[in-house]
């Protein structure tokens, strides 16, 4: 049986090279679509014809499976990736630019309601000192102030101000938001449903692991150093 001969075409332009495989150089100049480069005024620079040798049979077949496979198999998106208990959408407090709660995929994040005026506005110290510690083992802290309660009455520059004039805050905080009830944000009411507690008060605490699976929801007197928090985010820090 005759073997077929097999050219690579190979153009170079002061902006992109194209490469194709062909039996002659006219089907080369094709492939490459030579023509509609002179036609869009890029100037070739060099362009040669190098004959290559024949492949087996298989290789081809070979080539051509493992490029089905790939079409076949299914594409995973950050979407896809991203747990339902973070799948969500929420302004940053500083300048209120839109977040997307998937970024924190991956880490264990404690999720807090807090307030400015409150008898436990004194935890934004513990809460902070609580991400310094952990932060680079993969732990998060997001902040949501709310007026739930009467007591986050200032619009977000001024809480921003209170946050880290007052308590050095660095962790993530975001915009004013409701946290209970019919108004709550979808974020809330799924961790209340989720874990049968919606906030009663300020400065709630709901952790969730690195899947993004609720571990535990802890009320406002459970300060930051708490000890049996500290063990559960230990734990969750630890599971790979």
């Amino acid at each position: 049986m005759r073997q077929k001969t097999w050219f690579f075409c190979f153009f170079q332009t002061n902006q992109e090279k194209v490469c194709g495989q062909a039996h002659d150089f006219h089907e080369c100049a094709r492939i490459t679509e030579q023509s509609k480069l002179k036609l869009n005024g890029i100037q070739i620079m060099s362009q040669q014809t190098i004959r290559a040798i024949p492949r087996p049979w298989w290789v081809t077949v070979s080539f051509l499976g493992l490029l089905t496979l790939l079409a076949l198999m299914p594409r995973v998106s950050l979407a896809d990736e991203c747990p339902a208990l973070l799948n969500f959408k929420h302004s940053r407090l500083q300048d209120d630019s839109p977040q997307n709660l998937c970024q924190y995929t991956g880490k264990v994040t404690l999720v807090v309601n807090t307030a400015s005026y409150c008898g436990f506005t004194s935890q934004y110290e513990g809460l902070e000192k609580l991400y310094a510690t952990y932060k680079d083992k993969g732990l998060v802290i997001l902040g949501f102030p709310s007026n739930d309660f009467s007591q986050e009455p200032g619009n977000s520059k001024e809480i921003a101000d209170f946050c880290y004039n007052t308590y050095g805050v660095k962790f993530p905080m975001f915009s004013k938001t409701a946290v209970k009830g019919k108004e709550a944000h979808p974020l809330f009411a799924t961790l209340a449903k989720t874990s049968g507690k919606a906030p009663g008060w300020n400065f709630n605490k709901y952790l969730i692991d690195r899947e993004g699976k609720l571990v535990s929801h802890y009320g406002s007197t459970t300060s930051p150093n708490d000890k049996t928090m500290l063990a559960a985010i230990e734990k969750a820090l630890n599971t790979k």
